[in-house]
């Protein structure tokens, strides 16, 4: 047994017998509450014994007779699966009148020379083995009437009388079953199925029908050409008789079979764990149904309740215990177990007697936040036995809440369904039972909702104009709005003439595409507004100017020189309004074949007025005129007068012919028909050939009506054939066409890709491995590898969620792929599966494997409050992607002053299990910035930044709101008045004017100042070119990635700085899931996430105006 496990494991790899293991087993957990037992497992080895030798003597048979050869497979584990195939591995076609048995044997209704072979090979596949067993070749050899009257001519003297009887028709008698009558057990939930196979000359049709009743709709279906009659999912309700009619011109023959249907036991009510306090009753409950009815045993921790440890408080009652009063000693785990002679059904269910106070799970304090006018949800999570009682109460003192005003759960949330101002406070939830009492208090804020108060208008502007809308907010003072303008619901154009305000957005110089809805929209952490306006572009009055129109249309068509395959047509042009014709386009109208449909046949020059027209035989022709200039097309001219050309053979053939078998034993020729002035007469037909490829066989032909599609049955499966189609009418055939090559139909692939391995790269990138299938068994053109992954749970957070499968397709034969898009430290699971045309084939074992550690992502949210002269109060929540298991945060932080430099910057650690922290010893009246991320084994996460102000006194301030920009202070001092500001000011601007006079000089000396030395040192890194790659993957980016910068006139009217999400994404690839993959399997893409920068140093962020600045602008 495994460690720490209930898994049994059987190895016999290293040389053991698994004959030696076949049995029943048992599983038992037990523990001091009790014992659980498992179903019964049965173990048996898998066989594929082979065939028995025998003696076959050659089949010799009369035509017309019938015949039956056995197949008689040796008996496995589980049983074979049978066909039938030549010599060549092709298998035998199969038809009405040759057929293969529910048991394997090959039944001939009736035979035909055709059927004379020595190779009729009967196989046995054993799937679970992996091997086929083949049975040695039986001879058929059918004797013709003439081939047998010939034998007996020649050994009779010319006196003799002699012939044999020509083959005589002959009335339905079935094969098998035999008799008239016969019976049939089936389990409820099987598949029925019953066979049917008849002799008989012409062969017989099988017809099925249930006596006193009809057979089920949507569960059954009818195979091997009717002869075995299909029912899934059967029911009691599916027994009674069932009569098979086998019919031909001669008569009819049947056969009434008697169908039972049985039922191994099945679940009414399954026991269910039951959790009791000491005094309490209960039941369990065991009901079972089946055919015959079940029988119901008890057992307690593994033992006959017979002979189980006695109980007071426990009485048996049929499918039914019974629990009265009881004490914690009565705890234990029941088994019920309900068996017939088809099966048997086991369920567990733990009795579980438990003293326990009241609990409360929920978080003591937790603050709960909504929007007036709208539902407030306050949870109670508890637990306790007996079941605790729950009552709610407002206030320190407050008496508990009852009313309609208030909704009370059955899992302890009291809910408010309209929250008001005055519901703002604190409510305690009190958890109480036999065995004690608990509380718990939590805090509900109710904000006034976001209102817009004057909303943006509809406004009509003429083009290169100026527009405005406004958008003004009424919002919850401790709520902070970000407001966005879209256009058409999209994102603003990137263009410099939108300006947002705080409170409209402006768009200077209109042009006609900034025509259409602009939507302002407000949110705030709870809740989100919007308002809309339509803005239309209107041009000016144009000046008056020449009037340009299209062409009047031609008229007086004229045709001359009527030959079998052209004739020449004239007319007169139109008048031009102004605007040159440049060209005329002639169309044609077929009246004998498709009337009323007017067709291109050629354009010629705007100076030429008459054209000699190629004509088709077979076709009533009419043509008309459209002159062109350059506003447009004129109105079609009158149609000339019709001209009926003659029939003739068939110009050409088909085109895109092609062959596809729709299933195993067929192939689909298709071809796209001539049209009606193609047929070049009446009668248009066509002769299809076809003949198996790289066999010496003769072509088999079919002349057929004007279609395009004929289906040849009774194929080989998956084998080339040389294919085609050829026109033909009344007059004759058309050339000889080309040859195509085509496939009979695809099956689905037989064999799994074998040993898959994975080779884990990265904590977001896998790689699999796997052997391709052999060629044969794929059945079809090989479309490439499908490998299905999944996660199976987070090993961070050990809990389970939805599986979603994905999906990648790698083309052609490849043996591997890559595997992107991975969450780290995960487990997943993946399989391979080979495809064809037709599908997919079964899938390899599951394999599984886990991702390391990765960096996480950026805290869920960064909150600074309670800020004091010297000290700010940090909360923070833990990151919604950990990746791994966290070790600590990073907290940077540094002041900054009032020219926005930045002061020297502090790091702090702060232990993984913290979720609070209060700064002290800061600057009051000083502005900080901080940084804050977290950290794994493997290195940081993405950072998110806040700012913050400590207060300049403890009166008469406004706390700021998190993230706010800027603090009021109570006290404020005007700096422009200060003496010593004024004198440094002046002996700045002295010091930019003399360094002007020195540029102007050294100007006019012809120096020139270095800028381009300068650029070339200070390079942006930003567009520098990035190293090339391996080539073992492509790039793909994050969409966001190509997007412009956004202008500083789009930042947030509230200047606040949002934490940066995460931009890795799982983008789906493989067919149908939108990914592209190169040759060599592997996918093109990158992954690239958004990273603020290090904050430096002292104040490299931010730089004063300097005159240094000021003269290399000028310059």
């Amino acid at each position: 047994m495994k460690p720490n496990s209930g898994t049994l494991v059987i190895n016999i790899m290293n040389g053991g017998k698994a004959e030696a293991y076949e049995g029943v087993y048992q599983c038992t957990a037990r523990n001091e509450r009790g014992a659980a037992i498992s179903n019964n497992i049965v173990i048996r080895p898998s066989r594929s014994p082979l065939w028995t030798k025998e003696k076959l003597e050659p089949n010799q048979v009369r035509e017309g007779d019938s015949l039956v050869l056995h197949c008689r497979p040796p008996v496995g584990l589980p049983p074979p699966i049978i066909f039938w195939m030549d010599n060549a591995f092709q298998r035998l076609p199969q038809s009405e009148r040759v057929s293969q048995g529910l048991n394997g044997d090959l039944y001939f209704s009736n035979v035909q020379p055709e059927d004379t072979r020595e190779d009729y090979i009967c196989y046995a596949r054993f799937n679970h083995t992996q091997t086929i067993q083949q049975k040695q070749p039986i001879s058929v050899k059918v004797f013709s009437m003439d081939s047998l009257n010939d034998t007996i001519a020649a050994n009779l003297s010319d006196t003799d009388i002699y012939g044999a009887k020509p083959v005589t028709e002959r009335q339905p008698i079935l094969l098998t079953p035999t008799g008239s009558t016969s019976t049939k057990v089936e389990l409820r939930g099987n598949v029925l199925l019953l066979e049917c196979i008849a002799a008989g000359l012409p062969t017989p049709v099988i017809h099925w029908i249930k006596e006193g009743g009809e057979l089920p709709a949507n569960r059954t279906f009818f195979e091997n050409f009717k002869k075995t009659l299909k029912i899934i999912d059967v029911s009691e309700a599916d027994s009674g008789n069932y009569k098979c009619i086998a019919r031909n011109i001669l008569g009819s023959a049947h056969h009434v079979i008697s169908v039972t249907v049985k039922a191994a036991p099945y679940w009414i009510t399954a026991p269910r764990n039951l959790v009791l306090s000491p005094g309490e009753d209960g039941t369990l409950i065991c009901r079972a149904n089946g055919n015959p009815k079940p029988n119901i045993s008890w057992l307690a921790n593994g033992v006959p309740i017979a002979i189980a440890p006695e109980d007071p408080s426990r009485k048996v009652d049929g499918d039914t215990i019974i629990f009265s009063h009881v004490q914690e000693r009565s705890s234990a785990v029941y088994q019920c177990n309900a068996s017939n002679e088809y099966g048997y059904l086991l369920a567990n269910a733990f009795v579980n007697v438990l003293a326990e106070p009241p609990r409360i799970l929920t978080p003591a304090n937790k603050l709960y936040q909504v929007i007036a006018d709208s539902p407030a949800l306050l949870d109670c999570a508890y637990f306790g036995s007996p079941k605790p009682e729950i009552e709610w109460f407002k206030g320190v003192k407050g008496s508990i809440l009852r009313g309609s005003e208030y909704v009370f759960h059955d899992n302890g949330t009291l809910e408010i369904p309209v929250a008001q101002k005055d519901s703002t406070g604190t409510y305690t939830c009190v958890a109480r039972n036999e065995l004690g009492k608990i509380q718990n208090e939590v805090q509900l804020e109710v904000k006034d909702p976001t209102m817009i108060i004057k909303q943006p208008e509809y406004k009509v502007i003429q083009r290169y104009g100026q527009v405005s809308f406004e958008c003004i907010i009424k919002h919850d003072s401790t709520l902070l709005p970000t407001v966005i303008w879209l256009k058409d619901n999209d994102e603003l154009p990137d263009d410099e003439r939108f300006l947002v305000g705080k409170d409209n957005l402006t768009i200077m110089n209109v042009t006609d595409k900034d025509d259409g809805t602009y939507t302002c929209i407000v949110n705030t952490t709870l809740d989100s507004v919007s308002a809309s306006a339509v803005l239309t572009v209107v041009a000016a009055p144009p000046t008056p100017a020449i009037i340009y129109a299209r062409p009047n249309p031609p008229f007086d068509l004229e045709l001359t020189g009527q030959l079998e395959r052209s004739v020449e047509l004239s007319w007169i042009p139109g008048d031009e309004n102004n605007s040159p014709i440049t060209n005329f386009v002639i169309e044609y109208e077929d009246g004998l074949h498709e009337p009323g449909v007017w067709n291109y046949q050629t354009e010629v020059p705007g100076t030429q007025t008459t054209v000699q027209l190629k004509l088709s035989p077979y076709v009533n022709y009419s043509f008309r005129v459209i002159a062109v200039n350059e506003i447009g097309r004129s109105q079609p001219s009158e149609p000339s007068e019709q001209y009926l050309t003659k029939s003739a053979n068939p110009d050409e053939n088909p085109s895109n012919v092609q062959g596809i078998g729709s299933e195993p034993d067929n192939l689909v020729i298709t071809w796209e028909s001539l049209k009606g002035f193609q047929s070049n007469g009446p009668g248009l037909q066509y002769k299809v050939s076809w003949r198996q490829k790289d066999v010496d066989d003769e072509w088999t032909s079919v002349i057929v009506a004007n279609v395009s599609k004929y289906i040849v049955s009774g194929t080989p499966t998956f084998v080339p054939y040389e294919i085609k189609v050829q026109a033909l009418n009344d007059l004759g055939y058309a050339p000889e066409p080309s040859e195509v090559i085509g496939h009979s139909g695809e099956d689905l692939p037989m064999v799994a890709p074998g040993n898959v391995q994975v080779h884990v790269i990265n904590s977001t990138l896998a790689k699999v491995h796997w052997d391709p299938v052999p060629l044969k068994t794929v059945r079809g053109h090989l479309q490439g590898y499908k490998v299905y992954y999944w996660k199976v749970q987070s090993l961070s957070r050990r809990s389970r969620r939805h599986v979603e499968k994905k999906i990648l397709t790698f083309r052609g034969n490849k043996t591997f792929g890559m595997l992107p898009g991975l969450e780290p430290y995960s487990s997943y699971k993946l399989n391979v599966r080979v495809v064809n045309g037709k599908g997919e084939g079964p899938a390899s074992p599951d394999k599984v494997f886990k991702t390391p550690e990765g960096v996480p992502s950026s805290p869920s949210f960064l909150k600074i409050t309670n800020p004091t002269l010297d000290s700010l109060t940090l909360e923070w929540g833990s990151p919604t992607h950990p990746n791994g298991v966290l070790t600590s945060y990073i907290l940077k932080f540094q002041p900054i002053n009032n020219t926005h430099e930045l002061g020297p910057l502090v790091e702090i650690r702060i232990p993984a299990n913290e979720s609070s922290l209060i700064l002290k010893n800061l600057n009051y009246s000083t502005r900080y910035k901080f940084y804050f991320n977290a950290q794994t084994s493997v290195g940081s996460g993405n950072q998110i930044t806040e700012e913050a102000v400590t207060i300049m006194d403890e009166a008469g301030i406004l706390r700021p709101a998190v993230g706010a920009g800027k603090a009021m202070a109570s006290r404020q001092v005007d700096i422009a008045t200060q003496g010593w500001f004024i004198g440094l000011m002046c002996a700045v601007a002295l010091l930019i004017l003399i360094l002007l006079i020195v540029c102007f000089i050294r100007r006019n000396k012809g120096g020139k100042y270095p800028v381009k030395e300068k650029e070339d040192a200070h390079a942006d890194p930003e567009i520098q070119p990035m190293k090339e790659d391996d080539g073992t993957f492509g790039e793909y980016s994050d969409a966001e990635d190509h997007k412009p910068l956004k202008k500083g006139s789009r930042t947030p009217s509230d200047r606040t700085v949002k934490k940066e999400d995460s931009d890795d994404s799982l983008v789906d690839y493989g067919e149908g899931v939108n990914g592209q993959f190169n040759e060599d399997g592997s996918f093109i893409g990158q992954y690239s996430g958004k990273k603020e920068k290090e904050p430096a140093e002292g104040n490299e962020s931010s730089e004063a105006p300097s005159p240094v600045n000021a003269m290399n602008s000028f310059v």
